[in-house]
């Protein structure tokens, strides 16, 4: 069977983080015989080798390769490639994991759209991800219809055939940017590049100790000078005007602009900030016209201003009054309507604790001149802010707590001016809904389980910020029951240390309030049961009861039907009472389909089967010693909080 795809991993020391990376590729959903991972060990002093052959040993997907160390992955990597045997390679760090399916989706994809280059889904934990480019699927993505060139790791899959053709390879030595240099050219020499945004093919990874080779502080110089050469690229590829000044507005977004604004700038050391401005204004200076940061969002055209002026004091001055700009966003609604989840929520930007405000008005032009001083500055962001008022825009993600994948969920917004007690002063608010369906909430599919923190994100003037989502001040915090959609049982529920909003997946039970289900309102006529339970559900939607005795263990089909009054549903089931004799049986609702095996959600009653037929009766409450021990694990976690 030919390789479809070769997997090759530079590595350099990984310790124990190597091994959710062996894992994730050893259970690949691609059959084994078609696919093969190739580790390069870039001279690791550790136990890795050792690690690595032995794995070899013993699986033949896995081949390694011992060289002496290079200083960066550029080498692995192009040594990789020159031992691959697979129609594409795939790029993946140690210390980084990919989705159970990715080779297979992504090589799919990428065959399905004939691409020399595939682009999947990222997640990040610890570390920023693109977000706007994995909105959606792009099966024929170009630098000029998306947002590409915010994808610049090498996290990516590539036609072996491509990269011969053109000669691509890595450039190696102990340098930075060698993924931006290899990633640019493959964008801008590529015949298709297909974004698969549906599912999350890889998971970027901060070490607990933050020794990611990307998070140790670099030399402005040489970093700076490697970043030229990736500008260099896209000088040979691409003619003058505005697909290349958009390009580079790229790096001087990121990598420029960005590390001087707000609280990154001010996390750094004194010196270290003067030094990078230094090397970051030779580059602005040298390489960039004015229509490079024509594009760019107010507040990073006052710092791209700020740069080109030689201005560092105004800018570290501009950069602590940025850093108290954070976004807020309240709830304003949470409700089941039809299986899905409607979250209602207001976001605007505050300052010191308080909604900003502005007022109407023209701004300076920092393309012509940099403002005067801060207050100037600030002025200009504003009345900008203003002006761009009606292409903001506001979005809810669900990003799952664990694996920190993310979806953006369906919503409709509405910008609103809201006048303030100082006359000629207004806030922007922006007022939405987000629609969440737990049957296609994770990018067309079911929602998976475990916990789902709502992120709300924003796009207002010249931020992209995200929040949380809490309850507004002095109100109630809005509450919605349980839901039983698609097979999953799904508790919105506010957060005990930050109160937040977040989703419990098939993890909660006795949160779901099922035991409020009083015994005296289950009724029983000859082998009917009928109860109240507090669960939405859309519509009909077919359960199983699951009865235990002291010996056996009997199933009965049941339903659960929307009741009228819309407070949750109504249970009616199908008593195996022949079966049941003279026993008293503990009852429990099962949800179906459960692809993971019985989900018992325990009732608060129990059935006794008798001569006079089947009767409900109250559970026993716990003895002492259980009670002692409930009242214990509380205050236990009480004092954790």
């Amino acid at each position: 069977m030919p390789v479809k795809v070769s997997v090759i991993v530079p590595v350099y020391n990984p310790g124990t983080y190597i091994e959710d990376c062996v894992s994730s590729l050893l259970r690949q959903s691609l059959p084994p015989d078609e696919y093969e991972v190739i580790f390069v060990d870039d001279g690791s002093t550790d136990d890795t080798p050792a690690r690595l052959d032995a794995l070899a040993a013993e699986d033949p997907r896995v081949t390694v390769v011992h060289q002496e160390n290079s200083g960066w992955s550029g080498k692995p990597r192009n040594v990789g490639i020159a031992a691959s045997r697979g129609e594409y390679v795939m790029f993946v760090d140690n210390d980084d994991y990919l989705g159970d399916e990715a080779l297979e989706r992504m090589y799919d994809y990428g065959v399905a759209h004939d691409a020399d280059v595939v682009v999947g889904k990222m997640a990040g934990q610890g570390r920023g991800v693109p977000v706007e480019l994995f909105r959606e699927n792009r099966p024929r993505a170009t630098v000029e219809n998306a947002p590409l060139i915010d994808s610049l790791t090498p996290h990516k899959m590539v036609r072996r055939a491509f990269l011969d053709r053109i000669g691509l390879r890595f450039p190696e030595g102990r340098r930075r940017l060698e993924d931006h240099v290899f990633i640019t050219e493959a964008y801008l020499r590529a015949d298709n590049v297909a974004v698969l945004s549906d599912y999350v093919c890889y998971y970027h990874v901060r070490r607990d100790d933050s020794s990611n080779a990307g998070f140790q502080r670099f030399d402005p110089v040489g970093y700076f000078k490697n970043l030229r050469e990736a500008l260099d690229v896209v000088e040979e590829y691409t003619e003058p005007g505005p697909l290349r000044d958009r390009l580079f507005r790229r790096w001087l977004r990121v990598e420029m602009v960005e590390r001087m604004r707000g609280k990154r700038l001010l996390a750094l050391p004194a010196d270290y900030r003067k030094e990078l401005f230094r090397e970051i204004h030779s580059v602005v200076v040298e390489r960039f016209g004015p229509g490079v940061a024509a594009g760019l969002a107010p507040t990073q055209q006052v710092v791209a201003a700020l740069i080109a002026a030689d201005r560092y004091a105004d800018l570290e001055a501009f950069a602590e009054w940025e850093a108290g700009v954070v976004l807020k966003a309240v709830s304003e609604g949470l409700e089941w309507r039809d299986g899905s989840l409607l979250v209602s929520f207001a976001a605007e930007y505050h300052s010191d604790g308080e909604p900003l405000t502005f007022a109407p008005g023209g701004g300076g032009d920092p393309l012509r001149s940099a403002p005067k001083d801060v207050a100037e500055a600030v002025a200009w962001v504003g009345a900008d802010t203003v002006a761009r008022f009606g292409s903001a825009r506001a979005d809810l993600l669900l990003r799952q707590r664990d694996s920190a994948a993310q979806y953006f969920q369906p919503a409709q917004f509405t910008r609103e001016t809201v006048p303030t007690d100082d006359p000629g002063r207004f806030r922007l608010v922006l007022r939405a809904t987000a629609t969440v369906d737990p049957a296609g909430a994770a990018g067309g599919t079911v929602l998976g389980g475990g916990l789902w923190d709502a992120v709300v994100r924003v796009r207002l003037g010249g931020w992209t910020k995200e929040c949380r989502l809490v309850p507004a001040p002095r109100t109630e915090r809005p509450t919605a029951p349980a839901g039983l959609v698609a097979g999953r049982v799904v508790l919105p529920y506010w957060t005990a240390r930050h109160t937040s909003l977040a989703l419990d997946v098939d993890r909660a039970t006795r949160s779901l309030g099922l035991g409020r289900i009083a015994p005296a309102d289950v009724t029983v006529t000859h082998d009917r049961l009928g109860a109240p339970v507090p669960l939405h559900v859309p519509r009909d939607t077919a359960v199983q009861l699951r009865l235990t005795g002291k010996e056996r263990v009997l199933d009965a089909d049941a339903t659960l039907s929307p009741a009228p009054d819309g407070s949750g549903a109504l249970l009616t089931a199908a008593l195996p009472a022949l079966l049941m004799g003279g026993a008293t049986w503990r009852v429990a609702l099962a949800p179906v389909p459960d692809t993971a095996g019985p989900r018992l959600l325990p009732l608060p009653f129990a059935l006794r089967s008798g001569a006079r037929g089947v009767r409900v009766r109250r559970l026993p409450g716990p003895g002492l010693p259980r009670r002692l021990a409930r009242r214990a694990r509380s205050l236990l976690a009480k004092a954790r909080r």
